[in-house]
């Protein structure tokens, strides 16, 4: 298993921005799509946003025109721009990807916290 290292997280003030990043430790071929999680205290672990190697995105309800997901596949590397940050944003934020199949060759990284206050 490959891990995976997410950074950028940090404390805002809600309607700001951050950009998360995410890197494999090693780079894996055949990778189809890289996801974004979070997972807010006390709440299970839930879906943000993907994008698939032929650069299709999808969002969360949660997150559509806020937040936008991007990267290169092929590196296993993804990003996530956030904007408009709400105090329910407030998270750690974990990446992770899969084959075509669904399969996932990755272990889940530590994730980045991201806190959205005034």
């Amino acid at each position: 298993q490959v891990q995976l290292v997410e950074s950028g997280g940090g404390l805002v003030q809600p309607g700001g921005s951050l950009r998360l990043s995410c890197a494999a430790s090693s780079i894996i071929s055949g990778i189809y799509t890289m996801h974004w999680y979070r997972q807010a205290p006390g709440k299970q672990r839930e879906w943000v946003a993907r994008i698939t190697r032929d650069g299709s995105t999808n969002y969360a309800d949660s997150v559509k025109g806020r937040f936008t997901v991007s990267g290169d596949i092929a590196k296993n590397t993804v990003f996530l721009q956030m904007g408009s940050l709400k105090p329910e944003d407030t998270a750690v934020y974990y990446c992770n990807g899969n084959y075509f199949n669904g399969v996932s060759p990755f272990d889940w990284g530590q994730g980045t916290q991201v806190t959205v206050s005034s």
